[in-house]
């Protein structure tokens, strides 16, 4: 099958092309052209001079849609993921919270099959603990939290390989250990829910671990301890510059001057955005997967106020604040909404950009940075596609 669109302002890893075409084959990029020729047996679509870009890689999601991935279920996997893409995200790594051995295991079961679907967006699970720092626990299940354990994380390695990315805090005993093994198995080691401060962190980067998860959040500053001082986590990542980082866009995570100074220092080859969504994003429920989350503000929140615990946003709203309020340019939000998180998953190879022989994966945006449409491996995802 044969689709082209045309007059498009299209966004390439060279910079922005106008007046260009997009064509796609099957589930595939077979040109990107400034010609608007048509091609001969193509479905031609019209995108009357709005912005054609890359499809968003989300790399850290709970849910949506009204379904949470650690129901392990099949149809939540399915109601979650397509709640998404209808905003644009047309790559996911499906994401739970501090889980028992058990739930991370129907969930590997249920990411795997669906991962071995033909044109499948699932790309790799990604586990948000429960290695982590108990006192910074924040929206994380507190009776999962634990220390890592090798008899456990290893048999879990070593069965299930749709496990992409886990997180972890690096100044638990053994957090070092588990840097090391997961990594050495092309897994993604990741900063979260910790105290660490700079030795902590370098020790961390030696063993491994090169991400920060949802930066800012759960992770201490600059602070004080009697009448010293101290870098926190938020400094030592800064000053280890081969550490990518991701934020929560949603301007409430992050305070969109803070967005804009994680962009000035990391700049967009390393700074990606995330959803943390939880499965009352795009959706008419106010309800979450967890009971003890209430959405208020536009933001979920743990119900005595004491942590944020999750967002309702989708990748279109995030790229929208990092432009209309962080004030960072078009192409690199999208580029961190896109290329940046492809690169960081080592999936830039197929996703992330719009170039001849990649995934057609990709979404239309107006002037207002609304979504008019989105295609996925080639086919356009129907409810959000009104040119």
């Amino acid at each position: 099958m044969l689709t082209q669109i045309i007059n498009a302002k299209i966004l390439t890893p060279q910079g922005w092309l106008n007046d260009g075409s997009v064509i796609i084959r099957d589930n595939k990029i077979l040109e990107v052209t400034n010609c608007d020729l048509a091609v001969i047996g193509a479905e031609l679509i019209d995108a009357k001079g709005m912005y054609v870009v890359p499809g968003g890689v989300e790399i850290h999601v709970h849910g949506g849609g009204g379904r949470d991935f650690m129901e392990g279920e099949e149809e939540a996997f399915r109601v979650a993921v397509a709640a998404h893409m209808k905003h644009g995200t047309t790559s996911i790594f499906p994401t739970l919270s501090s889980s028992t051995v058990p739930m991370i295991e129907a969930a590997a079961e249920v990411c795997t099959k669906l991962m071995n679907e033909p044109d499948s967006p699932i790309l790799g699970l990604h586990l948000e603990g429960h290695y982590l720092n108990m006192k910074m626990a924040g929206g994380q299940i507190p009776e999962n939290i634990k220390d890592p354990d090798p008899s456990e994380y290893i048999p879990l390695i070593e069965k299930w390989d749709c496990i992409k990315r886990w997180d972890a805090a690096p100044e638990l005993p053994g957090a070092m250990q588990f840097g090391k093994y997961i990594t050495s198995k092309g897994i993604l080691a990741s900063v979260a829910h910790t105290q660490a401060e700079f030795e902590e962190i370098h020790a961390a980067h030696e063993n491994g671990y090169t991400h920060a998860t949802h930066f800012y959040n759960a992770m201490p500053g600059f602070h004080k301890r009697r009448e010293y001082k101290y870098e926190g986590t938020v400094e030592s990542i800064y000053l280890h510059d081969d550490f990518t980082v991701e934020v929560v866009a949603d301007g409430i995570h992050v305070p969109p001057t803070i967005l804009r100074l994680v962009y000035k220092i990391k700049g967009v080859e390393r700074a990606c955005v995330i959803t943390d969504a939880l499965a009352c994003a795009a959706s008419d429920s106010n309800t979450a997967f967890d009971p003890r989350v209430i959405i208020e503000d536009g933001v979920c929140k743990l119900a005595d106020r004491s942590a944020l615990a999750g967002s309702v946003a989708t990748m279109d709203r995030l790229i929208r604040t990092l432009v209309q309020k962080a004030e960072i340019p078009l192409e690199d939000a999208i580029r961190m909404a896109s290329e940046t998180p492809a690169k960081i998953m080592n999936v830039y190879n197929r996703k992330g950009s719009l170039q001849k022989d990649k995934d057609a994966d990709l979404m239309i945006l107006d002037n207002e940075l609304n979504i008019r449409g989105v295609w996925a491996m080639g086919k356009i995802v129907e409810e959000t596609f009104n040119l």
